[in-house]
Order: C-alpha cells, then structure tokens, then sequence
C-alpha cells in the first residue's frame, strides 16, 4: 500500500514571533526597538504577540531592527540558528557561481597579508639600496677619471 504525499502547506508567518526572535537575537530590547520606531514599548510588546500587522507598521519595525521587512516575513529560526553556528569558528564561507565554496579565516588571511606586504617592501628597500650602490659607483669612476 502506498501512501500518498501530501504537498506543503505554505505556512503564514508570524510577524510578531518572527519580530521577537529577530530582536532578542540582535541584543535589542523593546524598548530599544520602541525608540527606533517611535512606538512604545508596550506597543512593540502587543506587536509581537500578534500574528500580522500592516504594512506600514512591518516597515517601521523592520526599519527600527535594521533588516528588511522580508526578513522579518520570511524568518526561519532554524535556519537562522544554522547560519549563525557557520560563523563560530570565525570562519567564511563563500559560493563562487558552479565552482562551489571555499573556506578562510580572516585573521589567518589578514596575517598572509601583512606577510606579503612586508616581504614587497623588503624586495623595494633591497632595490633603493642596490641602486644607491650603482650611483655611489659611479661617483667614485668619476672622481677617479678626474
């Protein structure tokens, strides 16, 4: 007997929900969000306890979080809480196109950088010295012709 798929119903998000997990993953108080916004922080409580709100009042929350009003309709904490466990290990991950990603610690990178910066200025001063050397050269046939 074969059971039957049922496709996925597309859930409706919970603004306030998705509103408050936002915040508090941010660090941000109501009452933070509330002077971001210009609401109360009573207001912004009510708010997160509701399922939709409008528009205007999505854009003016999400403005007061700093992240887009998509961000907060289409939340996933899951997801969210995957994406921030990536950065644990203070490294970035990058999707290059078909080429897939690559990983790098920016502290090792910066440090091979710095690397690279000093051996090009030792590679430049050994250069400015050979050529003081050439000039002090031909000084010395100068004077000795003289």
């Amino acid at each position: 007997m074969e059971t039957e798929v049922q496709p996925e119903e597309k859930k409706t998000p919970h603004l306030g929900r998705n509103t408050q997990r936002i915040r508090e993953m941010i660090g941000m108080k109501q009452s933070t969000l509330a002077a971001n916004t210009g609401y109360s922080q009573q207001y912004i409580s009510k708010l997160e306890r509701s399922e939709t709100f409008a528009d205007e009042v999505l854009e003016k929350v999400a403005n007061g979080l700093g992240v887009k009003p998509n961000v907060i309709r289409e939340f996933d904490e899951e997801a969210a809480i995957n994406y921030i466990n990536n950065f644990n290990d203070n490294s970035v991950s990058h999707v290059i196109g078909n080429y897939g990603t690559y990983n790098f610690n920016p502290i090792d990178r910066w440090v091979e950088l710095l690397d690279e910066n000093k051996k090009l200025y030792e590679a430049l001063l050994k250069s400015e010295q050979d050529k003081i050397t050439l000039l002090q050269e031909q000084i010395q046939l100068l004077k000795s012709k003289s």
